[in-house]
C-alpha cells in the first residue's frame, strides 16, 4: 500500500525524484526516462524499479500510478495526540527515533492490542502485533522485542503478560 510516508521516502532520493518527474511529464521508456531525467540508463532503471515497488509508477510503458486514493487519505484530519505520523488508525506506520516519543507510541500499541495482566501465548502476541505492522516499516517480531525491552510485555514460561501502563 502506498502511504504518504512511502512517497516521501522514495522521492527523497534525487535520482528517483527526477525519474518520477520524467514519467509524469510523459517519458515512458527507460531510454526516454534516462534522457529526460539526465540519468545513466542503469540509474534510471534502478529508480524506475523503486518507483514501481512504491506504487508510484505502473505499466509498461511506464506511466504514473493513480494516486487519488492516497490523496483522499490526506484530507483526513490528523489527531493532535502526538501519534501522527507514526500511527494511522490501528496501524503502526513507523517509530520515532526519540526515546520518549517511541515509548509513547509503543504504550499506545500495547494498550490497544492487549489487556493488562492478561497472559498470551506467543502465537496470539504475534497475530495481534502483525495486525499493527501491516503496511508499515516494522515487523511483528521487532515490535514484540521493543515491547518486552520496555517492560510493556513480560515473557516467562512460554507465555507473555501484558503489563499495566504507568500513570
Amino acid at each position: 500500500m502506498t502511504t504518504p510516508e512511502t512517497v516521501v521516502r522514495v522521492l527523497a532520493e534525487p535520482a528517483r525524484l527526477r525519474a518520477f518527474a520524467a514519467v509524469v511529464l510523459g517519458a515512458a521508456t527507460l531510454a526516454d526516462i534516462a534522457a529526460a531525467a539526465g540519468l545513466e540508463v542503469k540509474d534510471a532503471g534502478i529508480a524506475l524499479r523503486k518507483l514501481r515497488e512504491a506504487g508510484l509508477v505502473e505499466g509498461e510503458p511506464a506511466r504514473p500510478a493513480d494516486l487519488k486514493p492516497l490523496a483522499a487519505t490526506l484530507t483526513e484530519a490528523m489527531p493532535a495526540d502526538g501519534l501522527a505520523p507514526f500511527v494511522r488508525g490501528d496501524k503502526l506506520v513507523s517509530l520515532p527515533v526519540a526515546h520518549e516519543r517511541r515509548r509513547k507510541i509503543l504504550e499506545h500499541v500495547a494498550s490497544h492490542a492487549f489487556t493488562a495482566r492478561t497472559y498470551y501465548e506467543e502465537t496470539e502476541i504475534n497475530e495481534r502485533l502483525r495486525a499493527w505492522c501491516d503496511g508499515g516499516e516494522l515487523d511483528h517480531v521487532t515490535l514484540r522485542r521493543y515491547l518486552v525491552d520496555l517492560g510493556l510485555l513480560e515473557r516467562g514460561g512460554g507465555l507473555y503478560q501484558a503489563q499495566p501502563l504507568p500513570m
